[in-house]
């Protein structure tokens, strides 16, 4: 699935099948994306669930949808200069795939530090 930002939210389109949807953030995109696929495919079809439902989103649109994830602190934690990320942030800049995968590993790193995290009640 491909996202892209609107004025509005979010609009998403699949790549390989003529489905296309809005919402008005990632969580409600999703879903409507499982609904639009779902009627595409019909009874006969593959039933989608949101698990199946893969995003692809630009650092842009990654960043202004986590709001939560610091660029600065970010760019710090991954070695990479704060300039330079902001640059592929604001698309002045495009970033190349050694410097995309190491952004995404340390996107995901913090993921599974997130999911591990358990608090004392």
């Amino acid at each position: 699935m491909i996202v892209e930002h609107t004025n509005t939210g979010y609009s998403v389109y699949a790549q390989n099948h003529p489905v296309a949807t809005t919402g008005k953030d990632l969580i409600e995109l999703k879903s409507n994306m499982v609904e639009a696929l779902n009627l595409y495919f019909g009874e006969n079809g593959p039933l989608i669930t949101e698990n199946d439902i893969k995003v692809t989103l630009d650092l842009a649109q990654f960043f202004e949808f986590y709001k939560v994830i610091n660029a600065k602190a970010f760019s710090e934690r991954i070695g990479m200069n704060q300039s330079l990320l902001a640059q592929y942030i604001s698309g002045k800049k495009k970033p190349s795939s050694s410097q995309t995968q190491r952004i995404l590993k340390g996107v995901q790193q913090i993921g599974r530090e997130l999911a591990e995290i358990r608090f004392l009640l």
